[in-house]
C-alpha cells in the first residue's frame, strides 16, 4: 500500500452539507463519485455525515447517498462535523448555522454571496476566535477561480481594479438584446426558460447579485471593509435597444460591469487622497476588450494589478456543478488544514482605505441628444460641458429630416474624458434644461477603453 493509500485510511473527516438544491445535490454527488480520489488528495476519506433540508420525505432517490442522511434538524448536525458546506443562501438561518458550526470546532466552506457580503467580518472574527478556517471561493462567479488568486496569489502585489461580469443572467439577456435585437422583456423569458433566470429575475436584472460579489471582491482586492450596501448599484431594466444599437455604433457592446478601482479623490483637506470606488451599472465597453466577447450566460473577470499587469479569468459563473466544483476545491483546502494542521489565511482589512460615494468615481459618458436645428447648438452645449469641467472626447452630429426633406431637429452624440461621475451628473442635468435640447435621449458610462 502507498503512502498516500496509509494517510487517505485514516478516521474520516466528518462532513456536513447545508441545503440539497442544485448546487447542494452536485456538492453530494461528487463528494460521493469522487470520494477516493479527494480522499487521496486530502489525506484522510470525507464521510458526509448528514445533508440538511427544508422538507423531510422529498424523493431524492436520484442522489447516491443514504437517504437516512437527509434530516431537518440543522443545528443538531452542525455540531457533530469537522467540516460544514452551506449552500442554502440567504442571512437567516445561514449566519447563524455558520457561527454555531464554528463555536464547535467545524470549519466552513459557503457559497452564500449575500451573507459574505453582508455579514463578512463577523465570521472572519468568529473563525479566528475558534480556530478555523472560512473559505467561499464558489460565492462570486461559480466555477471561476477568481477569490483565491485576489486573497493568495496576488498577496504580494498591488491590485488597482478589477472589472468583471459576474452575473450570467445579465450578461445572457444583454448579449441577445446586442446580437439578435431582442427587445430587453423577450430576453429575459428566453433566460427564463433556459433555466439562466429565475421566475422572478429581480436579483439579477437589478444589480444586488453582482453588488454582492462587487462588495466581495473589492474587500479582498484592497484589503478594506466593503459591505453591498456600500456598492453603487443600477441594474439593466432601462437598457433600450438605443443604447445597444449606440453602443454597436462605437464598435462596443453594454455589459453590466461590476467595478471596483481604488483610486483617489479630494480628501478633507482638498488634497488627493486614496480610496475604494465599488459600483455595478450597464456600461458601453469596446469590442476588443476582453470582457466585451464575453458571451451568453459566461462571466469573466479582469484584474490590473501593479506587478503582474493584466490578468483575465472565464468561465462558467453559475450552474450545480461549475458552483460544486469551487465548493469542492474549498473543502479540499480546509481538510487538509485539519490534517496537516494550521489554517488558511483569514480576513485582511488592515488598509481601511475609505469608500468612495458615486460621485466621487472617475468615468466616462456616453450622451445621446435631440437638439433643435441652428447655429449656436453646438456652442450652447458645449459650454453646458465646460461649466462643470468636464472636457468633450468626441462629438458626432446627425440631421434628422421631416416628411417635406427639410431639416428638422439634429441629433448630437457626445463621448467624454474622464471625470468625477457628479459633475457627469450635472452635465446632463444642464443639458437637459437648455431649450435648444429637446431630449437627452440616451446617457450611459464607457468603461474599458
Amino acid at each position: 500500500m502507498s503512502d498516500s493509500q496509509n494517510a487517505a485510511a485514516g478516521e474520516p473527516l466528518r462532513v456536513a452539507l447545508l441545503g440539497c438544491g442544485v448546487v447542494g445535490s452536485s456538492v453530494a454527488r461528487m463528494l460521493v463519485d469522487h470520494a477516493d480520489d479527494l480522499a487521496a488528495r486530502v489525506g484522510r476519506p470525507l464521510e458526509l455525515v448528514g445533508i440538511a433540508v427544508r422538507r423531510a420525505g422529498r424523493d431524492r432517490s436520484d442522489l447516491p447517498v443514504d437517504p437516512s442522511l437527509f434530516t431537518t434538524d440543522a443545528d443538531s448536525l452542525v455540531t457533530r462535523a469537522d467540516i460544514v458546506i452551506e449552500v442554502i443562501g440567504g442571512i437567516e438561518p445561514a449566519k447563524g448555522l455558520i457561527e454555531k458550526a464554528m463555536a464547535h470546532g467545524a470549519s466552513v466552506v459557503s457559497a452564500n454571496k449575500a451573507l459574505l457580503a453582508e455579514a463578512g467580518p463577523s465570521l472572519y472574527a468568529a473563525a479566528a476566535q475558534h480556530g478555523v478556517d472560512l473559505y467561499y471561493e464558489a460565492a462570486v462567479a461559480g466555477a471561476i477561480p477568481i477569490l483565491r488568486p485576489i486573497r493568495e496569489s496576488l498577496a504580494g502585489d498591488d491590485v488597482r481594479k478589477v472589472l468583471g461580469i459576474v452575473n450570467g443572467t445579465t450578461n445572457y439577456v444583454l448579449d441577445k438584446m446586442d446580437t439578435t435585437g431582442m427587445g430587453f422583456a423577450e430576453a429575459v423569458e428566453q433566460a427564463q426558460a433556459l433555466g439562466y433566470a429565475e421566475a422572478d429575475p429581480t436579483a439579477d436584472v437589478e444589480g444586488f447579485d453582482a453588488a454582492a460579489k462587487a462588495a466581495i471582491l473589492a474587500s479582498l482586492a484592497f484589503h478594506t471593509r466593503v459591505s453591498s450596501d456600500q456598492v453603487h448599484r443600477e441594474g439593466i431594466t432601462e437598457v433600450s435597444a438605443a443604447d445597444v444599437q449606440a453602443a454597436r455604433e462605437m464598435d462596443c457592446v453594454v455589459k453590466l460591469l461590476a467595478i471596483c478601482e481604488r483610486t483617489e479623490a479630494a480628501g478633507p483637506d482638498g488634497r488627493p487622497a486614496p480610496g475604494v470606488s465599488v459600483r455595478v451599472h450597464p456600461a458601453m465597453i469596446p469590442r476588443s476588450h476582453p470582457l466585451g466577447g464575453v458571451r451568453d450566460a459566461f462571466n469573466a473577470v479582469f484584474v490590473e494589478a501593479d506587478a503582474a499587469g493584466q490578468l483575465m479569468f472565464y468561465g462558467k459563473g453559475a450552474g450545480g456543478d461549475p458552483t460544486a466544483s469551487a465548493v469542492l476545491g474549498d473543502v479540499v483546502a480546509v481538510a487538509r488544514h485539519r490534517v496537516g494542521g494550521g489554517r488558511g489565511p483569514g480576513e485582511s482589512a488592515y488598509a481601511d482605505l475609505p469608500v468612495l460615494s458615486m460621485g466621487q468615481a472617475l468615468t466616462r459618458y456616453h450622451i445621446s441628444l435631440a437638439v433643435a436645428d441652428r447655429p449656436g447648438v453646438l456652442a450652447q452645449v458645449a459650454t453646458a460641458f465646460a461649466a462643470h469641467d468636464v472636457s468633450i472626447e468626441t462629438v458626432r452630429q446627425k440631421v434628422v429630416e421631416g416628411e417635406d426633406g427639410a431639416p428638422t431637429e439634429a441629433s448630437l452624440v457626445v463621448v467624454t474624458h474622464t471625470a468625477p461621475d457628479a459633475a457627469l451628473s450635472a452635465t446632463v442635468e444642464a443639458l437637459a434644461a437648455l431649450d435648444t435640447v429637446r431630449e437627452v435621449t440616451s446617457v450611459m458610462r464607457v468603461e474599458g477603453a
